[in-house]
This record gives C-alpha cells, structure tokens and sequence, in this order.
C-alpha cells in the first residue's frame, strides 16, 4: 500500500506512514493542502523552518494511465503568504508512484554546517549529498551534471539561482521523460521554500522499485484503455492540443480582447499573428531537426500538448513553448516574436523563475519607464542577471507586485501578492471572479473558464461558473490529474473505477467530490489565520476603473458578489 515519506533534515532522517482507509484518496492538492494545515503554524515566516515542503503524487500515480502523473508541490506561500499548491508534469511523481510513496513531507532544514545538499529517494531510503559544486549553476547544468551522478534514468526536482537566492518568484523544475529539467511548479515561490531547507535538488530513483501487483488488473487494464480510447476520439485532446497545445488559448483570449498586451492596458494584440498556434506549429514543423509540435510531459500521456521550440538550425530552443509564457512574456511585454518569446522562456527556466509572474514585472517595469515596451534585451538582461545578483533582477524576480511598489506604478495585476495570468478579467469574468476569490492567488489553474459557451464580457451568471470551476478543479488537483485530461473524461466515475481496481477499495466519486470540497476549505482556513480573508479576495481597482478598449468591460464585481463565491 502507498505511504507517506517524511524527511528530517535537521536529523537526516526518515519514517513512513502507511496510507489506510479514505486516505487512499488522497492525492496532489488534497495532500499538500491538509498536511500545510496540520503542520504549519499559519503565522510562521514560509522561509523559516517551521513551514513544511510537500511532494505529492495522486492515486494513480505510478501507473500508465494517461495524464495521471501530476506532482503537486505544497507550503505556505512566501509570495501570497498563504496555503500554496503548484502542479507540474514531468517524471517525478510517476517514479515516486511506483516506489509505493503518496507524499514526501520535507520538515526542518539542514544546518548551515551542512551547506547545500541534495535529497536522494530510492528503493533503500532516502541519502543526503553534499552538493556545494552545484550552487550558483543554472537549472540545465545542474540537471546535466546530476544525470551524469544518478543516471539519465533518474527523475529530478530542482532549483535555480533565483531559488538558491530565496527569490519569491522561484520555482521548482521537474525532468520530462527526455530529461529537459522544464516543467515547472512554477507559482508561489516553492522554490524559495525549497531553498530555505538547503535542498538544490531532489533525485528519485525508482529503477529498484518492485513489480506492483494490482488488486484487479484486468479491470485496471481494461479501463485504462477505455481512457486511451476516449482521448484518441475527442477532437479536444486529440486534435487541438496535439497540434497547437495550450497556445491555442491565444486565439480564444485575442478574439475576445483577454489577451493581455502591454501591461494589461488592452486585450488585443496587433501581432498576434505572430505568436498564435498556427505560427507556433508552422515554425516548428518548418525547420524540423529536434522541434516537436507534440510532446508528452510525462510517462503515459497520451494528449502531448507539450512541445519541442527549435531554432533556425533545428537545435532545440526551448520546451515547451506555451500560452502562458507567449502571454506575459510576449504581449503583456509588447514583444511579438516567438524567437525572441521562447529564448526569454529559456532563461527563465535556467533561472529557475516563474514565467508568468517575471513576465509581469517586467511589464510593470516597462510602464515605469526603465525600457520600452518591446525591448527584448532588456527583458533578457533582467532574467539573466539574476545569476550575477543584480539589483534589479532581485527586484525582477520576487514579482510583479514587490516590483510594482519599488517601482511606485499603479498598474500592477496582482491578487494576493501573485501575478495574474494572461487572461484580462475584464474580459473574462468568470476568471476574473477566480483570481479574486480562490486561495491560490491570481492563478488561473484554480478555475478557469475561457472555453466555457457563455458571453465572457457579461457579468451574469460569472460567480457560479467560477464557482464550479474552482471545485472541479480541486477535484482533478486532488486526484493528481492534468487538466488537459478533463476534456476527455465524459463519466467521472472511471477515475474512481480505476483506483478501486488499483486498491481493491470501494471509493465513490461523491467521497472524491467531498474530498475536493473540503479541500478548497482547508486552504481558506489556512489563509484565514494566516490573516488573508475575504478582504482580500478582490482585483486590483484599476480592473475596476480603467475600461478594457477591446472588451469594453471592466471588473464589475461587489464585495458581497464575490463573497459568495465560497459563502
């Protein structure tokens, strides 16, 4: 039966807790959230030893399934000052998945005698590597040089520079199934956090791992090939991610002026073109060599909305190339080349920095003046000057609205200190009610709603669809399960088939649906006596002020509204 790892880093040491029960459920985000509640004290500095660092695959992690092997990552926030959980594909929760390990709960730190190290988790236990040579290397040597140590088989989670500097905008990397150390748990700062304990890396080996034996593998086998079989029917997942990926979303966004550019000061970008998914797709299958316009992320997956960006020559460039990163980095910056948008991406990688919120501090320090829009070189000698510890990367890399005070512009899209995605929430409401509202901060992975067939400019009926996307997207954070996957899934319940034929447990999809309820409401707890309440749960005015030109709408929510939300 799966456990629960946790590591002592004061002492070097580790115990396991065996799941039983209900708590075979528990996955990723209901995992993360609950342990941060039970174990953090709310009030405590998250750069301190008293917050807790959370790795947490879901029930079916470890499996083939597609898009079941999500890593959530978990603590208290050191840029919203909240409960935190960001998700990232890659290789590591799959490995932890079949090494029989739910979640690793990081506790303490190690001593400064110590220096940095890194956390090895194998099928005899967990070791600790001295790992001073590392420090100050970008995120691709490190991974290059620990897969020189550990074999290239080996799943890695790590840090960058902006981590190791304890910058609130740091993420962790995580290994694709090729070794690209680029899908990042990017939001929050959980970087930093891991930073704080003295790790620059995690290393999970599962080659040792024993043959799992199913409690009904027939069952599980024949369901997860109805899974296959649903996604390879639905033009959703089969279709349009395969073939242009999450930078689908750039048409859907600019055809209802949500696209942030420059700044958010409108919604539509005159280069969109450029940068949109046929460009994106086009480019890539033009110049060949290593470029990819589908990639899967992690072990199974069988919608592949990742890619391969690769330069003039073929040679990789960046992957993946996605919405998020063409979104901030591109048309909030007044930037409209996929070039210069995916070398930009590459830095922030080797950085160790999450694309969005730098993307819009750097916005923030455009419209201060310190460049114009557009200036590709200055974006890039901010990101990469983090290594050297600029000022002015520091100020870069703890988000956008750190930058915006230093910086003294009004303009600053932040929600609970964490930068909005590129979705202007004037355009799109029912998202707009989500980064106000959820937990999260302004993240869109909370509950989004672009594709949803309503009028995204009219504000009836927003809060419930907020609503209901926030809960279904506990749902799928909880079970471990990419988002992408949703589309495909017409019954529900499979999900749950698939973990009793794993278990030979009994679990409902109401208890799974409960599970994702009382989730949401952990984490407001948590928020809660952290000090971050419904006050909080707003835009900033200038959503509510200033008219998006190509929406013609604004924020136009109460107090009371969006109160309800959770209510």
């Amino acid at each position: 039966m799966p456990h629960i790892l946790r590591i002592s880093l004061a002492s070097k040491t580790s115990a396991q807790r065996e799941l039983k029960g209900l708590e075979l459920l528990l996955g990723g985000r209901a995992l993360t959230a609950r342990i941060v509640q039970d174990e953090v004290p709310a009030t405590c500095n998250a750069l301190g030893r008293h917050n807790r660092l959370v790795f947490a695959g879901g029930a079916l992690a470890g499996t083939l399934v597609s898009s079941v092997n999500r890593l959530s990552i978990g603590a208290k926030s050191p840029l919203t000052g909240g409960s935190k959980e960001s998700n990232a594909g890659g290789v590591v929760a799959y490995k932890l998945g079949r090494l029989g390990i739910r979640a690793v709960i990081f506790e303490d730190r190690l001593s400064k005698e110590d220096g940095w190290m890194v956390v090895r988790i194998d099928a005899k236990g967990v070791s600790f590597l001295p790992a001073a040579d590392l420090a100050g290397l970008g995120v691709y040597e490190k991974a290059k040089r620990l897969f020189e140590r550990h074999g290239k088989d080996a799943g890695l989670a790590l840090i960058g520079p902006a981590g190791e500097q304890h910058l609130i905008c740091a993420g962790v990397a995580v290994t694709d199934p090729e070794g690209a150390p680029t899908r990042y748990s990017g939001r929050g700062g959980l970087g930093a956090v891991m930073a704080s304990k003295g790790i620059l890396a995690v290393v999970v080996d599962d080659s040792q791992a024993p043959k799992e034996e199913f409690a009904d593998r027939n069952t599980f086998m024949a369901l997860q090939k109805q899974v296959a079989e649903s996604v390879n029917a639905t033009p959703i997942t089969c279709e349009v991610f395969r073939k242009y990926g999450t930078a689908s979303m750039l048409n859907v966004t600019n055809n209802v002026g949500a696209l942030p550019v420059r700044n958010f000061s409108r919604g539509v970008f005159e280069r969109a073109r450029e940068i949109g998914p046929e460009t994106l797709h086009d480019t890539i299958v033009a110049r060949g060599g290593e470029g990819r316009v589908s990639h899967a992320c992690m072990r199974g997956c069988l919608v592949q909305c990742s890619n391969v960006y690769p330069d003039a020559n073929g040679h990789t460039l960046v992957t993946p190339l996605e919405y998020e990163a063409i979104g901030l980095l591109g048309s909030n910056c007044g930037i409209g080349d996929l070039d210069d948008i995916a070398r930009l991406n590459y830095y922030c990688n080797d950085m160790g920095v999450d694309t969005i919120d730098i993307g819009a501090a750097i916005a923030v320090a455009m419209e201060a003046g310190l460049a114009p829009f557009g200036d590709v070189g200055f974006a890039q000698k901010v990101i990469t000057g983090i290594a050297e510890g600029d000022i002015l990367s520091r100020l870069i890399g703890s988000g956008v609205e750190v930058t915006g005070k230093v910086l003294g512009v009004y303009r600053t899209p932040s929600i609970k200190g964490q930068a909005l995605a590129a979705y202007d929430p004037r355009a799109i409401k029912g998202t707009g009610v989500t980064y106000a509202t959820s937990p999260q901060g302004g993240d869109h992975t909370a509950g989004n709603t672009p594709r949803l067939q309503i009028k995204q400019h009219e504000k009836e009926g927003q809060v419930g669809h907020s609503r209901n996307a926030q809960q279904g997207m506990a749902f799928i954070d909880s079970l471990g399960i990419c988002m992408m996957l949703g589309g495909a899934i017409k019954d529900q319940n499979i999900l749950l088939s698939l973990i009793n034929a794993r278990f030979g447990s009994s679990f409902t999809l109401d208890e799974a649906k409960k599970i994702a309820m009382e989730t949401l409401a952990v984490e407001r707890k948590f928020n809660a006596e952290a000090g971050i309440s419904t006050v909080h749960d707003r835009a900033p005015e200038f959503f509510y002020e200033e008219v998006n030109p190509d929406s013609n709408s604004v924020f136009d929510f109460t107090v009371e509204e969006l109160a309800s939300v959770h209510g």
